[in-house]
């Protein structure tokens, strides 16, 4: 078999992550440097050109199987057919960020911490994005005076304890414009933690230099929760940059989104667990998939999950064993037995950390088989829930 090109970058330009950004995969022609797509591929290629923007460093995609679709790395960033399928719900913003956002894109959803969208870009665009209705568009990049109305919006909530950096991905800033951004919210008393959330150590982890490791160091404390999904993340590059990061004094956590394929299986995930703690990263959250419009094929049923919980806990490192959660308008909930009160038809049932209940769609597949089911329950009249149902959805079309 001839091997594919991929690139003709100098040692130099591969481990600049200027380079990295600067010569990101986004057309098929570009994206056959790396892989054969396949037909399907293709056509998801063509069909989401409007709908939702992909994108892919070099680095990343080197990563990736040439041959095999089902390739992890693949799955995760090469659109699928499965996004243009149609799908039981349609909805863009499932948490109500918009909804709890007192400024453009400041999310303040907890008493005492908000998650700030400092940027809609990212390093790539993955196929499962909460945030798909902004990541990649214009119109919520933020200019300097959008981000200070978010900062002045934190000096008068003297509540605010902790600031989530989010996006698109912080680490997309240079250095001095990240310094600036730190060193405005260090000056905020009441503030006392600012934690990061980015990829770019997984994606682009030529970022994570000494010159950033440094310029961190003079803020904290600073946490930085990365995004891992599977063992074949965890190059020796993306390793290297967690050690960087825990050597500055940065404490890194990691949260995965349980996704279909991908990592839905007790073995993936503790391979990946033990890996990450190896790496000096702490395994944070499990995440259940969200309900974004486009993704039914990488859902799972919350049982999965459950199962794949039940066959960590006792059976690897205490500290390598992360909390299973979906995020919902009330916060998240553990979905542990303690929560989730079982399932009523399509959906499952749960009481979030606020009292109140709500109803998560997610159907199960024909013929799906659990160890330990849920029990069958009643759906309590008037619960909160995502309106599912037909006219069925397919994403970037009207619902």
């Amino acid at each position: 078999m001839t091997a594919l090109p991929q690139h003709n970058a100098s040692d130099a330009e591969w481990n600049d992550w200027r380079w990295q950004m600067r010569h990101r995969v986004s057309t098929a022609e570009a994206l056959e440097r790396y892989i054969r797509p396949t037909a399907d591929e293709r056509h998801a290629i063509e069909a989401t050109a409007d709908v939702f923007r992909w994108t892919i460093t070099p680095y990343y995609a080197s990563l990736m199987d040439p041959v095999d679709p089902a390739c992890p790395i693949r799955q995760h960033v090469v659109p699928q057919a499965g996004e243009v399928a149609p799908d039981i719900v349609g909805v863009v913003d499932p948490l109500d960020e918009v909804g709890h956002s007192p400024v453009k894109n400041l999310v303040h959803n907890y008493p005492d911490k908000v998650a700030f969208c400092v940027t809609s870009e990212c390093a790539v665009y993955c196929r499962y994005c909460l945030r798909k209705r902004m990541v990649g568009d214009a119109d919520f990049m933020m200019r300097k005076d959008e981000l200070r109305e978010g900062l002045a919006y934190l000096r008068a909530t003297p509540a605010i304890r902790d600031v989530l950096l989010t996006g698109g991905d912080p680490l997309v800033f240079s250095d001095a414009n990240l310094d600036w951004l730190l060193s405005e919210l260090r000056a905020i008393p009441h503030i006392e933690v600012v934690r990061l959330g980015s990829r770019l150590p997984v994606v682009n982890p030529m970022r994570i230099t000494d010159d950033l490791c440094a310029m961190l160091a003079r803020h904290h404390p600073v946490w930085l929760n990365t995004h891992f999904n599977h063992p074949k993340e965890l190059t020796s590059e993306a390793r290297e940059a967690c050690a960087r990061l825990a050597d500055a004094g940065v404490p890194v956590g990691n949260q995965t989104v349980l996704l279909a394929g991908i990592n839905d299986d007790a073995v993936t995930m503790r391979a990946l667990c033990e890996r990450l703690v190896a790496a000096r990263v702490r395994p944070y959250y499990i995440y259940q998939a969200q309900l974004i419009g486009g993704t039914a094929h990488l859902r799972t049923p919350i049982e999965t999950g459950m199962d794949i919980m039940r066959r960590l806990r006792g059976h690897t490192s205490g500290f390598a064993v992360p909390t299973y959660v979906l995020d919902t308008p009330d916060g998240k909930v553990p979905l542990t037995r303690d929560y989730v009160l079982g399932r009523a038809g399509d959906h499952v049932l749960m009481e979030t950390t606020r009292g109140t209940l709500w109803a998560e769609p997610n159907p199960l597949p024909p013929g799906f088989e659990s160890a330990h089911p849920l029990p069958e329950v009643g759906m309590p009249e008037g619960v909160r829930t995502v309106p599912t149902g037909a006219p069925r959805f397919v994403y970037g079309e009207p619902a």
